[in-house]
């Protein structure tokens, strides 16, 4: 699939391994950065969602999501990401999603509404049913050169499969899009209950906050892990 990831915004917490360790299924195990799991809310816009050589369809190609995610290693030693949970605007893109990539979509509202500097994120999950909100304002920093983003930074960004499972086995895709153009950002306001929805307790300590304008992604097909 084809698709943009755009005004994305990236707010991470440290998590013991072991709670992490217990969302994921045996064939993966929680990837680590200075003795902690990160927890990632990650809200953006998709744009242009479609399959190569196809067109986008117009609004139900576009839209809003908001992702809760954590960081694996595959049995063959990869690294990439494992979703709790992503909530988008389009109940028919999300029940494909769930089909196609066996990833736990969900339908939810939301916008984002940006004055200058300053970006707000809102979302409220529809369905499955349940409390699952966030609001967050950040105010975006300046762009960042490469030699100044951290190696948590770079831990947190530089992320290129995605693995799931499928009727109890796992599966990975690879992910392909060029660097992220990074700035930093500062939170102005936080309310979330996303976390507490996907099994965790409410996280202890700032953010690590990144904003990025985008990068366009290529995502392959899902394969079974040996």
């Amino acid at each position: 699939m084809l698709q943009g990831w755009h005004d994305l915004a990236s707010l991470h917490w440290r998590y013991d391994p072991a709670l992490v360790q217990a969302w994921l299924p045996p064939a993966f195990r929680v990837d680590t950065f200075d003795g902690s799991a990160w927890v990632g809310i990650l809200p953006f816009q998709m744009h242009r969602i479609r399959l190569p050589h196809l067109p986008a369809l117009g609004p139900w190609s576009s839209f809003p999501e908001t992702n809760v995610r954590t960081y694996i290693v595959d049995s063959h030693g990869r690294r990439g990401v494992w979703f709790a949970s992503l909530d988008i605007t389009r109940v028919v893109p999300a029940a494909l999603a769930r089909i196609s990539y066996h990833l736990p979509y969900c339908w939810a509202t939301m916008d984002i509404e940006r004055h200058g500097d300053h970006i707000t994120y809102r979302s409220r999950r529809r369905w499955p049913a349940g409390s699952a909100e966030l609001e967050v304002g950040l105010r975006i920093g300046p762009a960042l050169a490469p030699d100044d983003i951290s190696e948590l930074e770079h831990f947190l960004s530089a992320r290129w499969a995605l693995g799931s499972t499928w009727a109890g086995r796992p599966t990975w895709a690879e992910v392909d899009h060029g660097a992220w153009p990074l700035h930093r950002g500062e939170v102005t306001q936080l309310d979330q209950t996303l976390l507490r929805a996907a099994g965790l307790a409410d996280p202890v300590g700032a953010p690590v906050v990144l904003w990025s304008p985008g990068v366009e992604v290529r995502i392959g097909r899902p394969h079974w892990l040996r």
